[in-house]
């Protein structure tokens, strides 16, 4: 990250990052590292933050930003030089929608509207007029990645936004997600996704109210394949145009799945993707039982076509090889696998705490990151048991009742550890129901694409160190 000395940016720490040894390093980031800090270092920290002031504190902060360590606060940064934008909406055969869109839009940017092939399109291109928006309208359905492509070859401002037409934009969406372009790097931000206030009408819209799989949650992160926020949706997004072309925009080819690729691609090529929920877009979830299973095993088909292209980074779990080992360890349920999984943890416990030497409680800090590690390992193993893996589990539970244990743990404390986290706007039975239902239709994505592709690529665990 290059930052403007002296412009007042401020960048705030992760909230996994922890301040230890009594201020003199700092253990975080993706992957876990520790960072000593010197005493210089030390004094240009103000609590969790590190305002820059200097070229020391502006090397700082761009240090911790590049390690995961730290965020930009957004209110901080200045926008960019020049702000100037266009908006792209891919729409078929939805004029009402549009019309909500192009109205929380207003009258400022230039808005390109995309017509993919509608039904209908006479509907569409009245509600394009009416607001002042270029109409291009597609003789065949190209795919929202295509759709979006064709918008974007006819942009002529510095960036770019994508906004579905479900989508309705906040005032200071986009100029908020503007300030993260100071840096060079970024080529895309993306804001928090959320339903829409006041249209909840079925408990399947109050379940994605929750849990929608375009909500990427409440902290900020840096956009990187295998951590938390491994992707960015592309439903509502501001992006660098020459960073698009040098990429070659969206994959048109993926009818599903495109957004994941392009925030991939722009990675593998040295740039950097923000998600910022300080700032929302509301989507308008879908109601109707049946649409939403439906789009929910489309998500999951996209699974086949983006491990053909990462292969890397599309596994469903990754384990270092300690972890899969407590994973099997304790699904096994004898009576020696309780003593044997804790003699595997206080093993890593001891290996992560000679990392820490120089520190004054080495083992001390390795407890918590190895706590944290078997956690995640249940968690993804619970995943595979209900959700990318749910038939080879139906075909287990049918035969063995250690399967039937295993798999009935997975699925009841995978509801319980969830819904604390929500809203209570649902009541834990049908919760619980729309949870595993989610997880039945995207495991089914998952399988159809890997039975059509003939490969287990999308349904392969990774093993690493």
């Amino acid at each position: 990250m290059t930052l403007p000395v002296g412009a007042g940016v401020v960048v705030a720490f992760d909230r996994h990052t922890r301040v230890v040894d009594g201020g003199r390093a700092l253990v975080g980031g993706f992957p876990t590292r520790l960072l000593r800090l010197t005493p210089r270092a030390r004094k240009l920290l103000v609590g969790r933050t590190v305002p820059v002031r200097d070229r020391a504190s502006a090397l700082l902060a761009e240090r911790l930003v590049d390690r995961g360590l730290a965020h930009p606060v957004v209110g901080s940064l200045p926008a960019p030089p020049d702000p100037r934008y266009t908006v792209v909406i891919p729409v078929r055969d939805r004029p009402r929608q549009l019309d909500r869109l192009l109205s929380s839009i207003g009258a400022g940017p230039p808005v390109i509207v995309v017509d993919d092939a509608s039904h209908r399109p006479a509907p569409v291109a009245a509600v394009a007029a009416r607001h002042g928006a270029r109409l291009v309208a597609l003789r065949a359905n190209a795919g929202p990645g295509g759709a979006r492509n064709a918008g974007l070859r006819l942009v002529t401002t510095p960036y770019v936004v994508f906004a579905d037409s479900d989508i309705v934009l906040d005032p200071d969406t986009v100029p908020t997600l503007l300030r993260h372009f100071t840096d060079p790097r970024v080529a895309m931000a993306v804001p928090r996704v959320t339903g829409l206030t006041g249209a909840t009408t079925t408990w399947i819209e109050r379940y994605e109210n929750t849990r929608s799989s375009l909500d990427l949650g409440a902290h900020p992160a840096p956009v990187r394949p295998g951590t938390s926020v491994s992707w960015a949706p592309t439903a509502c997004a501001v992006a660098r145009v020459d960073a698009l072309r040098d990429v070659g925009g969206f994959d048109g080819s993926m009818r599903v799945g495109e957004d994941v690729d392009l925030c991939w691609r722009l990675v593998a090529a040295g740039a950097s993707v923000r998600y910022e929920p300080a700032v929302r877009a509301s989507h308008e979830h879908r109601a109707r039982l049946g649409d939403w299973f439906l789009r929910k095993a489309v998500y999951g088909s996209g699974a086949h076509p983006l491990a053909l292209r990462h292969p890397a980074h599309i596994a469903p779990a990754v384990f270092a090889p300690w972890s899969a080992a407590f994973a099997v360890t304790l699904l096994v349920q004898r009576c020696w696998a309780v003593p044997v999984a804790g003699a595997v943890l206080a093993g890593v416990v001891l290996r992560i705490g000679r990392k820490f030497d120089g520190t004054r409680h080495p083992y001390r800090l390795a407890v918590p990151l190895v706590g944290n590690g078997a956690l995640a390992t249940l968690a993804q193993t619970s995943a595979l048991l209900t959700r990318h893996w749910w038939p080879l589990t139906a075909v287990g539970c049918l035969v063995s009742r250690r399967m039937r244990r295993a798999t009935a743990v997975a699925a009841l404390a995978d509801i319980a550890l969830e819904y604390r986290g929500g809203d209570g706007s649902l009541d834990p039975f049908r919760y619980g129901v729309a949870r595993r239902l989610d997880d039945l239709a995207y495991g089914a994505g998952v399988w159809f694409s890997a039975l059509k592709g003939r490969s287990t690529a999308a349904l392969r665990p990774r093993v690493t160190r």
